[in-house]
Order: C-alpha cells, then sequence, then structure tokens
C-alpha cells in the first residue's frame, strides 16, 4: 500500500522540530540532511520553512 510508505506522514510538527529546524536552516545545511535528521520528508522540510520564512541552502 502506497499510504503506508511514509510513517510519519501528516504529523504536526513539534516546538522542539521547528527549533532544530531552524537551527539547521540557519547554520546552512542542505535541504536533503535537514530532511534526514528530522526524519521528515523534504517536501514537509521545505513547505515548513517557506512557512517559517527560512531560507534553506540548495546544496547540490
Amino acid at each position: 500500500m502506497a499510504a503506508e510508505r511514509f510513517e510519519r506522514h501528516k504529523q504536526a510538527w513539534t516546538a522542539d522540530e521547528i527549533q532544530k529546524l531552524h537551527t539547521l536552516a540557519n547554520n546552512g545545511m542542505a535541504l536533503k540532511a535537514i530532511a534526514k535528521a528530522l526524519t521528515r520528508s523534504e517536501e514537509s522540510v521545505k513547505l515548513r520553512a517557506k512557512n517559517d520564512s527560512l531560507s534553506i541552502a540548495k546544496l547540490r
């Protein structure tokens, strides 16, 4: 079943995760690395960062 592919699908962000996201983003960490560190999809991280007006380094 495709629906079960991502364990944490649509889970709310905790204050702790948001804090960590801000810290990692401000340190210039790449999207992929941040997503991995937070065990969230890159899409989820990108969306949250956008909502918080954060810019994430686009390292290739």
